[in-house]
């Protein structure tokens, strides 16, 4: 499966953090104009319920803000990786509602309505998401999640 490439990207990715997530992860922020996004969730998405378990709390953590009311962040896919970074399927399905860079995106035309969820069992939500990977329910980073 590859990213969607309906449009190129007119500049290449700015790495604008890196931030650790556990001895052997780390959630990249991004900076890009990239257009590319992913039509179905990865085999290894954090959406999909049957992957549960497979990345540490504080990822989950550390990327929270992109499921905030009005957040322009955008939850990547972790396998496009920082090179070729494209907008999760799984956060487009069940996280972005309130996410105001991907509401602008989809009235650019930059998004279309055809990604789906490929038959697998996803979180409803970023929060739901979270607190089965080991985030605290009362956590204050959750409390703006949508």
């Amino acid at each position: 499966m590859t990213p969607s490439e309906n449009r190129p990207s007119r500049q290449a990715p700015e790495v604008l953090k890196v931030t650790p997530a556990g001895d052997e992860h780390q959630v990249v922020t991004l900076k890009s104009s990239t257009k590319a996004y992913r039509k179905e969730p990865c085999p290894g998405c954090p959406w999909r319920k049957d992957n549960t378990g497979e990345f540490p709390s504080e990822a989950f953590r550390v990327s929270a803000n992109t499921a905030y009311d009005m957040s322009t962040h955008r939850f990547s896919c972790h396998e496009s990786g920082a090179q070729k970074p494209a907008t999760c399927a799984g956060f487009l399905l069940r996280g972005a509602d309130h996410n105001m860079g991907v509401r602008l995106a989809y009235m650019r035309g930059d998004l279309v309505d055809d990604v789906t969820d490929g038959g697998h069992e996803l979180f409803d939500s970023y929060r739901d998401m979270a607190v089965a990977n080991g985030v605290d329910p009362e956590d204050p980073i959750l409390k703006p999640c949508r």
